[in-house]
């Protein structure tokens, strides 16, 4: 049994939000200095020229790479042979959660009630998820979301009688219906299968994957490739002004279902789909 303090978790929650805002994963930033050649629109060309612009603003001055520094979203994976002390788990998440945004000067953009509308001034709570898996170690993934990509997701309760072309539509129509909103080019996280909640569950989590990495699956990571492929035949092009890249990357994330469903949910990330990482 190892015993790790609480207050650790809050130190490397608060470390992450900052990082995650200011950088990039390599493979992300990657596809975007990438884009450009990719791009066959002039409009879409200087598009991508200013999108690495800011990515370089961003590390040279640790300002956010987006104004929208985003809802705190974190995947945790503890250990079964970690022992907690020193506080409450959720507390600490949300203790690191309010000094990264405070001390990061990050906007602060959750209200603690969806009708009320009243601004928390910390941006806590963080959407936790929690997994126990073996070890003695904690993984933790800070992923901050912003909502002009978030709003345009959408979730479908498919039928078994659906087929591969039937899922690819729908991601693709999602797409075509979310434009320039989400700030193409973006990224695309699909879950498919579970039930209604772990459905968007696994579309979210996709998006956390490195985009350079395909599903292990070869049906899957062949589909993704479909998907990428009919996104990008849409014409919505960076940040909706025409072109060839509206999407960076597909990722999806599968998981078991009843037999009489086929849930699939797409989940928009912007092109600074933004995600890091820590092990304790």
């Amino acid at each position: 049994m190892r015993e790790i303090h609480v207050d650790e978790i809050t130190a490397a929650v608060r470390k992450l939000c900052i990082e995650a805002n200011a950088v990039l994963p390599q493979s992300l930033e990657h596809c975007i200095r990438c884009g450009k050649a990719k791009e066959q629109s002039p409009a879409g060309q200087s598009v991508f020229d200013d999108l690495c612009a800011n990515l370089d603003a961003a590390r040279e001055t640790g300002l956010p790479i987006c104004q929208d520094t985003g809802m705190a979203v974190i995947f945790m994976r503890i250990g079964q042979e970690v022992h907690l002390i020193g506080g409450a788990l959720r507390d600490a998440v949300n203790k690191g959660v309010a000094a990264g945004y405070l001390d990061g000067y990050l906007r602060c953009s959750v209200v603690a009630d969806p009708l009320e509308r009243v601004n928390t001034a910390n941006n806590t709570p963080a959407v936790l998820h929690l997994d126990i898996v073996p070890g003695d170690q904690i993984e933790i993934d800070v992923c901050p979301k912003g909502f002009g990509s978030e709003n345009m997701s959408a979730l479908k309760m498919l039928t078994p009688a659906a087929s591969c072309d039937d899922i690819i539509a729908f991601v693709t129509d999602t797409i075509q219906k979310a434009g320039s909103n989400p700030c193409p080019p973006i990224v695309v996280g699909v879950g498919i299968g579970g039930d209604f909640e772990q459905c968007a569950y696994l579309a979210k989590k996709a998006l956390c994957r490195d985009v350079a990495k395909r599903n292990a699956k070869p049906l899957y990571a062949e589909l993704e490739q479909k998907m990428l492929d009919a996104i990008n035949q849409l014409g919505i092009g960076p940040q909706g002004f025409g072109g060839t890249v509206t999407a960076l990357a597909v990722n999806i994330e599968e998981s078991a279902t009843h037999i009489a469903g086929l849930p699939v949910s797409v989940n928009v990330g912007c092109h600074v789909t933004r995600h890091a990482s820590c092990i304790l």
